[in-house]
């Protein structure tokens, strides 16, 4: 299936989901851990009967998932084809389903708590040094490219956040070349720069917010506070 933009599923209209990074995610609360176990098999049944399934996670007071096709399809400006890890038709479809089934099990969405992890590292090689970053974070060359036309490191498995390559000069002075990146949904991400601020730490690049915020600590380390604000419907958006 051809890999959704941000509008598309902007216009989809998914209360209980937000998209973060290459996926959406979801985060329900729970009272027990019965209730969310028979919560998530009612997903597992639904995604059987479809041949698609959300990845799960669950902890005390919620159950979180994450819809994203392994095989969505990117075409560049020159029309070549990319197999891709992004949102697609049937993880839209799916979305919409899992909420019906939600409010069944009269289980309630808690949208604006979802966020995700990912790792950049500046660097002017990314070839060269992927294959090491690869197989230090999941073991395996294949993690090298996966569902990715660049040289990102993306564990099958979920394991560990992926880690992408920024552009960096061959012949950059030497300083920090990693940073986080905290994906988060548009309604939360002025309150998380706060917070960030309130604790001491310092915006040192809002040039392209609501998007991006570049935080920094203390000590100068950089982190990114990261909001998709393409895929946001009217209502959520941040100004």
């Amino acid at each position: 299936m051809d890999m959704l933009k941000g509008e598309q599923i902007a216009e989809a209209n998914l209360t209980d989901w937000r998209k973060l990074a290459q996926g959406l995610h979801a985060r329900y609360v729970i009272d027990d851990f019965g209730t969310g176990a028979r919560f998530v098999a009612a997903v597992g049944e639904a995604g059987d009967a479809v041949g698609h399934h959300p990845r799960v996670s669950m902890g005390k007071g919620y159950v979180d998932f994450k819809l994203v096709s392994d095989d969505a399809i990117y075409r560049d400006a020159e029309g070549t084809e990319y197999v891709v890890e992004w949102v697609t038709q049937q993880d839209v479809d799916l979305a919409r389903r899992i909420t019906e089934i939600a409010a069944d099990h009269q289980v309630d969405a808690d949208p604006a708590s979802v966020s995700d992890i990912e790792l950049g590292l500046d660097t002017a090689r990314s070839a060269t040094i992927a294959p090491v970053w690869a197989a230090l974070l999941t073991g395996s060359a294949d993690a090298q490219g996966r569902g990715t036309p660049s040289d990102e490191i993306r564990d099958a498995t979920g394991r560990v956040p992926n880690l992408w390559f920024g552009d960096a000069d061959e012949h950059e002075a030497s300083g920090q070349r990693f940073h986080i990146e905290v994906y988060v949904a548009p309604e939360a991400a002025e309150q998380r720069i706060a917070a960030a601020v309130a604790a001491g730490g310092t915006v040192v690049d809002d040039s392209d917010a609501p998007s991006l915020t570049v935080i920094a600590d203390q000590d100068g380390n950089k982190g990114i506070v990261c909001v998709d604000t393409s895929a946001a419907t009217k209502d959520r958006t941040v100004d």
